[in-house]
């Protein structure tokens, strides 16, 4: 009995232990199924991205754009070594909080902060952003003591565009700009911007775009769960962008906006027998390095709203009347048809259509008397003009002055040029739905009324006068150059284009009236020529920006500046073999003669007697040993 009860004692603790351990075994089991249940539900996401992120990846790497160099090898843009902060939106949970704590290490504006939270929803939430750009040194020591607080902001060495010479170029070489939603949908998606986070956005850095940017590389690595690099295994090195030459000479850039100080116009010089731009300027200005990396929502709107307009280009956006600045052409035109240059109009101080009353005034009151096309040019007389444009006619005169470019691109390698406006009969009636009128080609005779002008095309016409009637199309890139290589190659000048008249003589005849207009006793830009160590060809030019009734006198002093005239002036030296040749105009400057034409002389001097050392006195030289 003992023993049976024994027994049974025995199997009864057998049999709870192995219930007890049966039920510890379907407890554990439970548990693990929870979990497991736990990480393939709620973690699922979580820990598929470290699971795919834990493998061999592709990673992008950046080329370094290409230099823009002007023609005495100055650097116009280049990349400099910057801090900036970036961030991986995948692995911070709470944004907010981070940009409120890392404010207090580097500073970050509201505006910063919106414009961040405004990228982040534009763009895929694994890709890394930037935080914040520039950082100066003690940001950097600041940040790296505390990045342990911040998975995923990572302090990063880049490569940033710069503009040292800042707002004297910025018209010509543009910026580059952080690559937008839009332009992403403009770029080449085959691979050709992997890890490139900038694009050029105008001038310059926009038109060679494709030259600049260089092709993109890949680094094949290794990569663990954390999103840490562990291993390099295959590299695929980027090709550094094109070197850029261009005509450009900044120094002649420098004088040309430093003589519009105080005005806002635009200057355009060119080499004539190359087409190459020695100068584009326009003022006032800005300066392209605040677009960078995003410029604020403030300063753009100061910039954009300005009634000074300093983002707007005049030199190929800037539409003006050309006023006598085109009476050269006009003679040329007439001499075509059969005018010489000889032939003589009276000019009382006013002009009048037949069985008209209205009276189309000179600018000299009291006239010129009996005058020919040499003293016509020397002396602006308008009522020569406004007579041989009747006896021309609007026909004839538009085909005439069409063909040395009015009305029409030059071409220049800069984006959004305008043309300009040569009008006419179709024009007119397409455009207003109205009849062309006799008083109609009066004004267009002295480059008023519809007709506009560009600076570019200015200079651009002014440059075939000097080349008598050979056309080049004015252009910035003077020569490509591979960096790695060191391989340089010139630009292909365009193919020049011979503007031909009946007689060669047409062409020194209005040179020599231009000629005139400078050295001449009675030349309306006689005032510039004192010392003047060579000979130029120039003509002056006032263009009304509002007209004046019947019966009144333009009064300066008491017109309000927005109504004011533009000063003009075109001209190309030396007179024997021209080096170049220049377009400028002063918005409400006033008489071309009192203030465009002195700066012309103070430009083509700077660049014939500094810039290429021409017409300098010869030096003595004293014979060894003498003091």
């Amino acid at each position: 009995m003992r023993r049976s009860r024994a027994n049974e004692i025995d199997q009864y603790v057998l049999e709870h232990r192995f219930m007890l351990t049966l039920l510890f075994i379907v407890l554990l089991s439970f548990l693990l199924f929870v979990r497991v249940a736990y990480l393939q539900i709620a973690q699922h996401d979580r820990f598929e991205l470290l699971s795919q992120e834990n493998h061999i990846d592709r990673v992008p790497l950046e080329p370094v754009r290409g230099l823009i160099l002007d023609r005495n090898e100055e650097v116009l843009a280049h990349n400099v070594q910057v801090f900036n902060l970036e961030i991986l939106p995948d692995r911070v949970s709470d944004l907010d909080r981070y940009l409120q704590e890392l404010s207090h290490l580097v500073e970050f504006t509201q505006e910063d902060m919106d414009g961040l939270k405004a990228t982040l929803k534009s763009r895929p939430s694994f890709e890394r952003q930037t935080l914040k750009t520039n950082l100066t040194d003690e940001q950097v020591a600041v940040f790296s003591v505390n990045q342990h607080r911040f998975p995923g902001v990572e302090l990063k060495v880049d490569l940033q565009r710069d503009y040292p010479y800042g707002d004297l170029a910025a018209h010509i070489v543009g910026y580059v700009g952080r690559i937008s939603p839009d332009d992403r949908e403009l770029v080449n998606e085959q691979g050709e911007y992997d890890g490139i986070s900038h694009i050029g956005k105008i001038g310059i850095e926009s038109q060679y775009e494709k030259t600049l940017k260089g092709d993109p590389g890949h680094s094949q690595v290794e990569m663990n769960a954390h999103g840490r690099i562990v291993r390099h295994l295959k590299q695929d090195m980027p090709n550094s962008g094109q070197t850029l030459h261009l005509s450009l000479d900044i120094m002649l850039q420098k004088e040309s906006m430093a003589a519009l100080e105080g005005y806002e116009g635009a200057i355009v010089a060119i080499d004539p027998k190359t087409g190459e731009i020695l100068a584009l300027a326009s003022a006032p200005t800005y300066d392209p390095n605040l677009f960078v990396n995003g410029i604020s929502k403030t300063r753009y709107a100061q910039l954009n709203t300005s009634e000074l307009k300093p983002l707007f280009n005049r030199s190929i956006y800037g539409q003006y009347a050309p006023g006598s600045t085109i009476k050269g052409f006009v003679s040329l035109v007439g001499l075509e048809h059969g005018y010489e240059h000889a032939r003589k109009t009276f000019c009382p101080g006013w002009y009048s259509l037949p069985n008209n009353d209205r009276r189309y005034r000179c600018w000299r009151r009291s006239g010129h008397g009996l005058v020919d096309g040499y003293t016509a040019i020397e002396r602006s007389c308008d009522v020569y003009y406004y007579d041989l444009a009747i006896r021309l006619g609007i026909d004839r005169l538009q085909e005439g002055l069409m063909r040395f470019g009015f009305g029409q691109k030059t071409g220049i390698d800069l984006q959004g040029e305008r043309s300009g406006l040569m009008p006419g009969m179709e024009w007119k009636q397409e455009v207003h739905n109205q009849p062309w009128f006799s008083g109609d080609t009066v004004n267009s005779g002295i480059g008023q009324g519809y007709m506009l002008m560009t600076p570019v095309q200015l200079a651009s016409v002014t440059a075939i006068l000097a080349n008598r009637g050979v056309a080049i199309t004015p252009h910035l890139l003077r020569m490509t150059e591979n960096p790695v290589r060191q391989q340089s190659e010139l630009t292909v000048v365009p193919e020049q284009k011979q503007i031909p008249l009946q007689q060669d003589e047409f062409y020194d005849q209005v040179i020599e009236s231009m000629r005139r207009v400078v050295h001449g006793l009675n030349g309306t830009a006689k005032g510039i020529r004192t010392d003047m160590r060579y000979e130029m060809a120039g003509k002056t030019g006032t263009a009304q920006v509002v007209g004046i009734p019947q019966g009144q006198e333009y009064d300066e002093e008491n017109t309000p500046k927005k109504y004011r005239d533009h000063s003009l002036f075109v001209g190309f030296a030396p007179l024997d073999d021209p080096r170049i040749a220049i377009a400028i105009v002063v918005e409400h400057g006033g008489s071309g003669g009192k203030v465009a034409a002195p700066i012309a002389r103070r430009l083509i001097d700077y660049y014939l007697l500094e810039r290429l050392g021409l017409f300098t006195p010869e030096v003595d030289v004293l014979p060894t040993g003498q003091i």
